[in-house]
């Protein structure tokens, strides 16, 4: 998925270019590989891949952000059914709920989404597996199944005052701003969307709790919001302007300032502030209403503690928790009684678990990770599963009647009735018209 990452990863292989020896001469490899996929899709160079023959094997994919969707379609394309399951709305995970639309549109994550329904791939959202569907039925209509649940637990900051009205994870926001933004102007979900929590920082004096990929991301929405003012805080010390070469060598990810887009915005408007070695100590208010945040200059030195005598106050309407993620939500790991670490995330060295059928990818087997690694992880997970299903005894493949001809399967396994009736009503194009997107042959 490289329109994914030609938008949201960091782009460590930059850092690693042996022209940043020189520090800010790699080649831009982000963007070369943002415009490629863009002119793909625009030319109709990317098409579905349903696959030539069926296998008869039926695999559960929990879980549809990128790790999920990278595991539906490798298996979906080895011949396997497949069942991409969404707790959520619409496909996509955090990369469509999660990351404001200014950094990727969410029409980018629909016409993927269509991709996989038009290789037939069943996706069905709004169904949150271990209530919906049980544990129990799941091992019985499923030869195999692939956790890519990610890793949803966010990290809280449990001080004083932490219960008042106006402080909320990051998530809680970013979700209901993308939510707000569906219901705006699309793609339409796939099934029923709840209402958008109603968290706003218009004309607010917002404070964003962490300094990494989703605290810059609450500061960008909040300042297109509207608001008053943002300040972000981060625990660690401010990094040093250039590459530490004693630390991070190249080519080594060096740990050196990086200005986020967002903050370089919300300066340019004179509203934002980002201060360094700041810990928080309680959260005050007024009628249930948290007003100000009281922090404290931090040690520079784990475990960061409260420098004695530094206490001061922030004005604070609304506070952002961005602070990173824990683990997976652990409800239906032990449902399926699989194995953890000491971490909470699923155990599963060779992707499989210590359930047989049982595979982990992404960020619910290594921890919050980059996107990359997720697309990673789906794909080699699938190989582990692909490997297993060959072991088991034969199946009989049963017809497919969804099958789209693109140039790339024979006519004769195309299905009589054309495209798969399961497509999402949201805006990516459809595959058997010809056109921008996707192309017939």
């Amino acid at each position: 998925f490289p329109e994914f990452t030609g938008r949201l990863c960091p782009a460590p292989c930059e850092a690693a270019c042996v022209l940043e020896i020189r520090e800010g001469d790699a080649v831009t490899i982000k963007q070369i590989e943002q415009s490629i996929a863009d002119r793909a899709w625009k030319e109709g160079w990317i098409r579905p891949r349903p696959p030539k023959r069926e296998t008869g094997r039926h695999v559960a994919v929990v879980g549809s952000g990128p790790a999920g969707m990278a595991a539906a379609q490798q298996l979906r394309r080895a011949g396997h059914n497949v069942t991409l399951f969404e707790r959520d709305e619409a496909a996509g995970g955090l990369v469509r709920f999660g990351v404001p639309d200014f950094k990727i549109e969410k029409t980018v994550v629909e016409r993927r989404v269509q991709q996989l329904v038009h290789e037939g791939v069943e996706v069905r959202c709004g169904v949150d597996v271990g209530v919906d569907v049980t544990v129990e039925e799941l091992k019985e209509r499923f030869d195999a199944v692939v956790l890519a649940t990610g890793s949803r637990v966010p990290r809280d900051l449990p001080a004083p005052g932490r219960e008042l009205e106006g402080v909320h994870f990051a998530m809680e926001y970013l979700y209901s701003r993308n939510r707000w933004l569906a219901t705006e102007v699309g793609p339409k979900p796939m099934t029923e969307a709840p209402a958008p929590a109603p968290i706003s920082a218009k004309g607010k004096h917002v404070v964003v709790i962490g300094g990494g990929d989703t605290g810059a991301d609450c500061v960008g929405h909040s300042i297109r919001e509207g608001a008053a003012e943002v300040v972000q805080l981060e625990l660690l010390p401010e990094p040093p302007e250039h590459r530490p070469d004693e630390r991070t060598p190249w080519p080594l990810w060096p740990q050196k300032f990086r200005l986020s887009y967002a903050m370089e915005e919300a300066r340019g408007i004179s509203r934002g502030e980002q201060d360094f070695s700041v810990t928080t100590t309680a959260f005050k208010g007024e009628d249930g209403q948290v007003s100000t945040i009281e922090v404290a200059k931090a040690d520079p030195a784990p475990p960061f503690a409260p420098v004695e005598g530094s206490n001061f106050e922030i004005k604070a309407d609304l506070v952002l928790l961005a602070m990173g993620f824990l683990h997976p939500e652990q409800e239906l790991l032990d449902g399926l009684g699989v194995d953890k670490d000491q971490r909470g995330n699923v155990k599963a060295g060779t992707y499989e678990t210590s359930v047989p059928g049982v595979f982990a990818a992404g960020d619910a087997r290594r921890g919050q990770s980059l996107i990359v690694w997720a697309i990673n992880e789906g794909r080699q997970a699938a190989r582990m599963v692909d490997r297993y299903l060959g072991t088991l005894p034969s199946a009989s493949p049963a017809p497919r009647k969804s099958d789209v001809h693109t140039g790339n399967v024979n006519p004769a396994d195309e299905g009589p009735e054309g495209p798969p009736k399961h497509v999402s009503p949201g805006l990516g194009p459809d595959p058997s018209a010809s056109g921008p997107g996707f192309a017939q042959e």
